[in-house]
């Protein structure tokens, strides 16, 4: 994969090439904020959280952003909606089918997690966190998942005891993601 960064972007496009949660940058480097392309065909691994407040415009196809720790519990997408997600809130998108959407990050984002949550009981059951600074956010999403579907413990609840189930990975290119940012820097 090549990671191609422009002034403008034509989304569709580049969606075209773009997998499920691939969080694909598209602009120049130095622009704030940085717009992070994906086509996405399933719910989402994992909850996202950002340190600093984020958008996430939808482009195509319709979605559920669900929202934890908010006092809005989720948003309904439909192509041409932006949904703003404050600083430090969990959102999982839940896509209808294919989807792209566009992510609004601040250009220097700072820190960033991820977090499971009990299906049963709604409790946060395991949640890494890590700094995009220091890392890139591709490959840590990919060795929190790991992580997470190699030990039952990370995955089990502590309120209710549910073990959560494993996380599909079938199809997704972080580890490809993060080789091409590293090598376009």
């Amino acid at each position: 994969m090549e990671l191609t960064r422009k002034k403008m972007v034509m989304a569709f496009e580049t969606a075209r090439d773009c997998g499920p949660y691939d969080e694909l940058p598209v602009l120049v480097e130095d622009r704030d904020p940085q717009l992070h392309l994906s086509r996405n065909d399933r719910p989402q691994p994992f909850y996202l959280i950002c340190s600093r407040d984020t958008l996430l415009a939808q482009l195509a196809g319709t979605a559920t952003l669900h929202m934890e720790y908010s006092p809005v519990r989720y948003h309904r997408l439909e192509p041409g909606d932006v949904a703003y997600v404050p600083a430090g809130t969990p959102t999982r998108l839940v896509p209808d089918g294919e989807s792209v959407n566009l992510r609004y990050k601040a250009l220097h984002a700072g820190l960033e997690g991820v977090a499971w949550f009990c299906e049963a009981c709604g409790q946060e059951v395991h949640r890494v966190e890590f700094d995009t600074e220091t890392s890139i956010p591709q490959e840590e999403y990919w060795n929190a998942c790991e992580a997470f579907n190699a030990d039952a413990e990370l995955r089990r609840c502590g309120n209710c005891g549910t073990v959560h189930a494993l996380v599909d990975l079938t199809g997704i290119r972080w580890q490809e993601v993060a080789d091409a940012i590293r090598a376009s820097s």
